[in-house]
């Protein structure tokens, strides 16, 4: 149990939550939907805590970057994953709710009730925490050229750390069984294997998106390049199966390097971008991010609308840069934006971890064959530039 990879966990507490909420739904079926309770109450206090403990030193980190090269890649990377995301939004609005019966799951079915309620108010909300990290996080990459005043960084570095080891420590590995609870609700209410049969289909769905994403950035990078698309995105494969393999952008940056570096990409740009484009371009999760939460919404009866999804993509690229680096940091990191702008409740958020954490590998994958692309462009234009 162990050793056992988070997904085998995650699919684990699914079917240990829908036997218990199927044949146990009094006190053991209470007793582990109190702790799915408590563990939300949890989730929803650190949420801010995880965007000022990585977008402050994320900002702050960019003034050691060099600056043409830093803005063309980060623009770059922005204008993908906010392409991507609004395309997965229409894709996704369209054909979703075609596939959920109205009124298929009530997310928030009372089927369970905890023996305790416990309440974990959070130190700020995310918009303020939003606010308050990119105040800082400018202030501090400020300050950084002056050499006496770091300490502010140093205290930020640490702060990051300290949240990652929460992340790490405490919230994934517990992830199973709040997922157990959230089933278990679920199966106690009727609703478990309707909702299983919405995420078999809408997990076909956000594959099929990313393989159109990819083919499509691979199309306009290759046109830039002069170079055949196809070709440039089977010599990423091995970067796409690593990270399929290890749902980490940043453990697969070496074959991420070697990959690019096999399309010809010079050492220079590939050295920087692909590091780089592993920490702040996340197409791929912010697809299966924007394509999940329609899911939500249309398990609720609700229909998605641009209005509100708009500024939800716009600040998702942003905040996917302070995403953590650990399987489902994408979605830990985007809760705050799912509860302040698309108004998820606490059984709407778990429902998402659930839904994205299934294909997290596949998120990853996309995100890192992009970041391929994007270093063909990037050395396009280098190369124009010193011939």
């Amino acid at each position: 149990m162990k050793n056992m990879g988070l997904i085998p966990k995650l699919l684990l507490g699914i079917v240990a939550g829908i036997i218990i909420g199927l044949t146990m739904p009094g006190h053991v079926g209470r007793v582990l939907y109190t702790f799915t309770q408590i563990f939300g109450q949890l989730l929803g206090y650190i949420v801010p805590l995880i965007i000022i403990g990585f977008i402050i030193p994320g900002i702050a980190e960019l003034g050691e970057k060099a600056g043409k090269l830093l803005g063309a890649t980060a623009g770059i990377a922005y204008l993908s994953t906010l392409a991507a995301g609004i395309v997965a939004f229409f894709i996704s609005s369209l054909i979703i709710p075609a596939i959920i019966t109205e009124g298929v799951a009530a997310t928030d079915s009372v089927g369970l009730t905890p023996i305790i309620e416990l309440s974990i108010p959070p130190i700020m909300g995310v918009m303020t925490a939003l606010v308050t990290a990119f105040i800082f996080g400018l202030g501090i990459n400020f300050l950084r050229h002056e050499e006496s005043k770091t300490a502010l960084f140093n205290f930020m570095e640490e702060f990051r750390t300290i949240i990652v080891r929460v992340i790490t420590k405490v919230i994934i590995p517990l992830l199973p069984f709040y997922i157990a609870g959230i089933f278990a609700d679920m199966a106690a209410a009727g609703d478990a294997f309707t909702t299983l049969r919405v995420f078999g289909q809408v997990f076909v769905l956000i594959i099929l998106m990313h393989v159109g994403y990819l083919l499509v950035l691979y199309t306009i990078a290759g046109s830039r390049a002069g170079k055949n698309p196809l070709v440039a995105l089977k010599n990423m494969l091995p970067a796409y199966a690593t990270a399929l393999g290890t749902m980490s952008s940043a453990a697969t940056i070496p074959v991420t390097l070697r990959s690019a570096k096999n399309n010809q990409v010079s050492e220079q740009v590939a050295d920087f971008v692909i590091p780089l484009s592993a920490t702040i371009h996340l197409a791929g999760s912010t697809i299966t991010l924007v394509a999940c939460s329609i899911a939500v919404l249309a398990m609720n009866g609700m229909a998605p609308v641009f209005g509100d999804y708009l500024p939800f993509i716009v600040l998702l690229g942003v905040t996917m840069v302070a995403a953590p680096g650990v399987p489902g940091g994408a979605v830990m990191a985007a809760l705050g934006l799912l509860s302040s702008i698309l108004g998820f409740s606490e059984a709407n958020l778990g429902l998402m971890i659930a839904l994205y954490m299934a294909q997290d590998s596949f998120g990853t994958a996309c995100n890192v064959t992009g970041d391929g692309a994007i270093a063909l462009i990037i050395d396009s234009f280098y190369q124009k530039k010193t011939a």
